[in-house]
């Protein structure tokens, strides 16, 4: 598999037979996650759920910022502590995380869990003479990492000049950034330094290397993190380490809310929990999943309606494979094979999941097409279906299941309602179909035989 590799902006290739060690840098927990959360997120969950069905056996590492400002602020302006909050946030993650599907990671580490090897870590950069102590905390010296700005293609005299002092001007550069900020307000640690905490930055550094070594395969996060946390994070990691700290890194996209950044000020963040209540989570993953990773993606009304109706023809397709009961084979196996090594091609190529999107709506358009033309045989049921799931398990994509005494129900209602008609008791006929719809069952009628498929119920659809 390639992969754009964001450091050497070059392409780079994973084999997909080995066992992986991937490390995604997750939320801050002061607040609900939104859209932007969730595309990240989902990228990582279709990289890794596509590296697994290869036989590649991942160990995924997603941390929780659960110590900074803006935790600490929320406490107080809510009258509670700092802990409170951030489980509050992380209870809630994992509730809109699960609906959207995503696979659990191997581990959550937590920040304020990993003091002592945050503690340790700023211990050998002090003793390297890389970092350095204040009255304020203790600072990582830049100038000491000759590479600094190597992801972010950000040249360190360039970066000074524009450089403003903060308020401790008792650091020896502008640019050198804190890993440990000495305070006296809750929640702080001992240290050697003195009570305080740690800085943003090191806490990734610290809990990716004790989980996954000093040398891993791929680390990630939205493009925002390229710099400064994700630069801090190489120049920090590698001056203790004394190597590479990641083989790989990959950046996804920002999303936009019709043109314009999210922004809690202008009152446009669309938050998970909202946007699962609307949409659901197949519309949710199709949107995120539409453009390249690596680019911007807008989220608006109209193109979450056009996934809408592209998941409508799946669940077509869906039902349509559950009702055909002929037992020719009409050797469509062909088509099959075609399209399955178009999507593996396009995840393989930089996980183009806009592609593979392609060719999985182009496996659906061909079912329903030989559906509709009664060309559709048992054999072919079974290959499709087989193909159908793979795909959809590596997406994250999935049609809610229906119970037999459901199935039974409608089979049930829809035989009642052919005999309404037959008898031209057309009234009691319509009402069965409105039965129906309260029920999200749609009727299709064929040529020989009308069959029904059971919409997933989307708020918005109303």
């Amino acid at each position: 598999m390639k992969l754009q590799d964001t450091l050497s902006k070059s392409e780079k290739n994973i084999d997909v037979s080995k066992n992986l060690k991937i490390y995604l840098c997750g939320v801050t927990v002061y607040d609900e996650s939104h859209i932007g959360h969730a595309r990240t997120i989902i990228v990582f969950d279709v990289l890794r759920k596509y590296l697994e069905s290869k036989g590649s056996k991942i160990e995924f590492i997603q941390n929780f910022t659960d110590v900074d400002d803006k935790i600490i602020n929320r406490a107080n302006a809510e009258n509670t502590t700092a802990d409170k909050i951030s489980s509050k946030y992380i209870e809630n993650y994992f509730k809109d995380f699960d609906g959207l599907n995503v696979k659990r990671a191997t581990n959550y580490p937590k920040a304020t869990e990993h003091i002592d090897e945050i503690i340790k870590f700023i211990e050998k950069l002090i003793k390297k003479d890389i970092a350095y102590t204040t009255k304020n905390g203790v600072y990582f010296s830049v100038s000491k990492f000759p590479e600094y700005g190597k992801l972010s293609k950000k040249k360190i005299d360039e970066l000074q000049s524009g450089a403003r002092i903060e308020i401790d001007e008792q650091k020896k550069d502008p640019l050198d950034f804190a890993v440990w900020k000495l305070s006296d307000n809750e929640p702080v640690w001992d240290s050697p330094w003195g009570k305080g905490r740690p800085g943003w930055h090191i806490e990734c550094s610290a809990m990716s290397i004790k989980y996954l070594g000093e040398n891993f395969d791929i680390h990630g996060g939205g493009r925002d993190l390229i710099f400064p946390h994700h630069e801090n994070e190489i120049a920090q990691s590698e001056s203790c380490t004394g190597v590479q700290f990641a083989k790989i890194w990959m950046h996804v996209g920002m999303v936009t809310i019709n043109g314009e950044k999210m922004s809690k000020s202008i009152g446009n963040v669309k938050s998970i929990n909202h946007v699962l209540d609307n949409w659901g989570a197949n519309v949710i993953r199709l949107f995120c999943l539409s453009g390249h990773y690596s680019k911007p993606i807008d989220y608006s009304e109209e193109l979450l309606k056009e996934n809408l109706t592209k998941w409508r023809q799946a669940e077509i397709c869906h039902y349509e494979l559950i009702h055909t009961n002929k037992e020719n084979n009409l050797e469509n196996e062909s088509i099959v094979e075609k399209i399955r090594i178009e999507f593996d091609n396009a995840l393989e190529d930089d996980l183009n999941t806009h592609l593979a999107l392609s060719s999985f709506f182009q496996l659906i358009k061909e079912t329903n097409r030989l559906a509709a033309d009664e060309k559709l045989g048992r054999n072919d049921v079974e290959n499709i279906k087989t193909e159908l799931k793979r795909m959809q398990n590596i997406l994250g994509l999935s049609i809610p299941e229906i119970t037999e005494n459901e199935k039974q129900e409608i089979d049930r209602l829809i035989i009642d309602r052919e005999q309404y008609r037959k008898e031209k008791q057309f009234e009691n006929a319509d009402k069965i179909r409105d039965r129906l719809n309260e029920m999200n069952v749609e009727l299709i009628d064929h040529k020989g035989k009308t069959i029904w498929i059971r919409k997933e119920k989307i708020k918005a659809d109303d």
